[in-house]
C-alpha cells in the first residue's frame, strides 16, 4: 500500500515538473511580431501591430539596430525609438506575460519620415499653443471691451436719468434739454443784479461745465409798467449785466452762450401780472442751461 502511494506521488511529481519545464519553455521561446510605435514612456513600447496593442520591454541588453544594407546594422540609441516608427522585434514573454525584446531593427527611411512626422506635430502642437494663446489675449481684450461697454452703457444710462428728470423738471425746447434754470428778479425800474444771485449764477455756470455739448441762455424781461421802448431797454440792460457776472467771474466762454435776448414786456408770467406781486415776477432775467439733443446721451 505504501508503495503504490508513493508511485502515485511520484507520478504526479513528473507530471508537475514536465508542466512547469514546458511552460518555461514557452516563454522562453523565442517570438517575432512587427508593427509601428505608438507610444514610448521610458523603456516601455506600446507597439501597434495588425493583431493588437502589444507593450514591449526595452532592457540593457537589448540590441537596437538601423538596417544597413541587406544584412547589416548600425546600433542605435533607445532614443531612435520614436512613435510612429515601423519595427520589427524579437523577444521573449516573461513570466508576467510582457514581451521583453531582444532586438529590434529598422529602416533608416522608416526613422526620417518618423522624424518628420514627429516634427510636423511638434509644429503642430507649437502652432496651436500660440493659437491657444492668441485666442485667450483675444479673449480677455473682447472681455474688457464688454466691461468697458457695460460701464459706457451705465453711464449713458444715467445721464439719460438725469436729462429725462431735468426735463420732466423744467421742459425741452425743439432742438434743446433743459438742464437747469435760475431765476434773477429786480427792483422798479433797476437793472442792477442784486448780490445774493451772484453765488447762484457762479454756482450755474459750474454745473453747466460737467453737460456736453452745453450753452447758458440768458432772456431779460420787463413788468408791463411804463413804455414799451423803455421796458424793452430795461431787459437788455439786466440780460447784459447777468452775461457781465458770467463772463467776468465766473469766467464762461462767450462761444458757451446763446446770444442774451431782451424780450421786454413780452411773456408776462403770473395770473395778476398788473398787480404789485406780479410785476415783481416780471421783472426778472432767465438763465437756463441748454444741452443739444443731438449729444445727450453720448457720455
Amino acid at each position: 500500500m505504501y508503495h503504490r502511494i508513493c508511485q502515485q506521488v511520484m507520478s504526479i511529481t513528473v507530471v508537475l515538473a514536465a508542466f512547469v519545464l514546458s511552460t518555461a519553455l514557452a516563454f522562453a521561446q523565442t517570438s517575432k511580431l512587427e508593427g509601428v510605435i505608438k507610444a514610448r514612456d521610458g523603456q516601455k513600447l506600446t507597439v501597434d501591430t495588425a493583431d493588437a496593442e502589444i507593450i514591449v520591454l526595452v532592457t540593457d541588453k537589448t540590441k537596437i539596430g538601423q538596417d544597413v544594407g541587406a544584412v547589416r546594422s548600425k546600433e542605435m540609441p533607445l532614443t531612435s525609438l520614436i512613435p510612429g516608427l515601423p519595427i520589427r522585434v524579437e523577444g521573449t514573454y516573461d513570466e508576467g506575460k510582457q514581451f521583453v525584446a531582444k532586438t529590434i531593427r529598422f529602416k533608416g527611411s522608416d526613422l526620417q519620415q518618423a522624424k518628420a512626422i514627429q516634427a510636423g506635430v511638434a509644429e503642430t502642437k507649437k502652432q496651436t499653443s500660440q493659437n491657444q494663446a492668441e485666442l485667450e489675449r483675444q479673449n480677455a481684450e473682447l472681455k474688457a471691451q464688454n466691461e468697458a461697454l457695460k460701464e459706457q452703457q451705465a453711464k449713458i444710462e444715467a445721464n439719460k436719468a438725469a436729462i429725462a428728470a431735468n426735463s420732466a423738471r423744467f421742459g425741452q425746447l425743439n432742438d434743446w434739454y433743459i438742464i437747469d434754470e435760475l431765476t434773477i428778479l429786480f427792483a422798479n425800474g433797476k437793472a442792477d443784479v442784486d448780490p445774493m444771485y451772484k453765488e447762484q449764477l457762479l454756482a450755474l455756470a459750474e454745473k453747466a461745465k460737467t453737460v456736453k455739448g452745453h450753452k447758458i441762455e440768458i432772456k431779460g424781461y420787463a413788468s408791463s409798467r411804463g413804455s414799451k421802448a423803455a421796458n424793452q431797454k430795461l431787459s437788455e440792460q439786466r440780460a447784459r449785466n447777468v452775461t457781465q457776472i458770467l463772463t467776468q467771474d465766473a469766467h464762461v466762454p462767450l462761444t458757451d452762450m446763446i446770444t442774451p435776448a431782451a424780450m421786454g414786456e413780452s411773456r408776462q408770467i403770473g395770473e395778476e401780472a398788473n398787480t404789485p406781486q406780479g410785476e415783481a415776477q416780471n421783472r426778472r432775467v432767465r438763465v437756463r442751461i441748454l444741452q443739444n439733443k443731438g449729444v445727450a446721451g453720448t457720455e
